[in-house]
């Protein structure tokens, strides 16, 4: 078990109150998510606008075709960045997968409908007590999975509009204004789901940074991942009397 501490007070008027934090995600993570968010905001900047054109908003950004140019240009590199962003996503899964290391913690399972069903009686109060979670939860599963495919969606249709002579020559012409249907839509809905889910979720519910800073601390990792803190104790205690044993 793998932890921080803050340094010790170099005098009594100094002292602070030790925390121990535990390992939340990594570097590749950290970055994966940084770039995703920047991604998203720059895809909904540049993307709406187009959408709705003939708003009085819309019209005071996009006040030139030049400057339609440009937006465009931006929400196209922008989409190229995603479409890595995914592919390194993806490569890494299979990677770990081929090695026989992929956690499998993000995976759904039946255990999260038993927990979401649990989670509703609380709120109902018909139970007293919460589920306990391990790494992720049921609503960080589903905050995931939906993104996923929302992405994947977003992605599909976009390039379709974005190359739609060579799509017509493979696909009925219809595509395009199913694609112009789902690129808008499905851009919509993952904006207000992030706002609404996600966003309240993991900032206004509770504050957690951990995705930043790759740290939780010990009493939110006691409170809402009760179950992988009692299994990285279990472990901490397990390896320290193997260390008594062979000392």
């Amino acid at each position: 078990m793998t932890s921080q501490r803050k340094p010790a007070p170099s005098s009594p008027s100094d002292a602070v109150k030790l925390v121990r934090t535990y390992p939340r995600f990594t570097i590749s993570q950290r970055w994966e998510h940084a770039i995703l968010l920047l991604c998203i905001a720059i895809l909904l900047v540049t993307g709406l606008p187009q959408k709705y054109n003939t708003a009085s908003w819309s019209q005071a950004i996009i006040t030139s075709p030049d400057r339609l140019a440009s937006i465009q240009l931006i929400h196209h590199v922008t989409a190229v960045v995603l479409t890595a962003l995914v592919f390194h996503h993806l490569g890494k899964a299979c990677y770990l997968i081929a090695r026989r290391k992929l956690p499998g913690d993000m995976l759904p399972t039946f255990q999260d409908i038993k927990d979401a069903w649990s989670m509703l009686l609380y709120l109902l109060f018909i139970k007293k007590q919460k589920p306990v979670f391990g790494k992720y939860n049921f609503e960080q599963k589903v905050t995931y999975w939906f993104l996923f495919f929302s992405i994947g969606v977003m992605l599909i249709s976009g390039y379709t509009l974005w190359f739609p002579e060579v799509i017509t020559r493979l696909l009925p012409g219809g595509v395009i204004p199913a694609a112009i249907m789902a690129h808008s839509t499905e851009a919509i809905v993952t904006a207000i789901f992030i706002v609404l889910w996600h966003f309240y979720h993991v900032h206004l519910e509770r504050l957690n940074l951990s995705i930043f800073s790759g740290w939780l601390n010990e009493t939110d990792m006691r409170t809402y991942h009760t179950l992988e803190y009692d299994q990285l104790v279990h472990q901490s205690h397990s390896n320290q009397d193997t260390g008594d044993l062979k000392s």
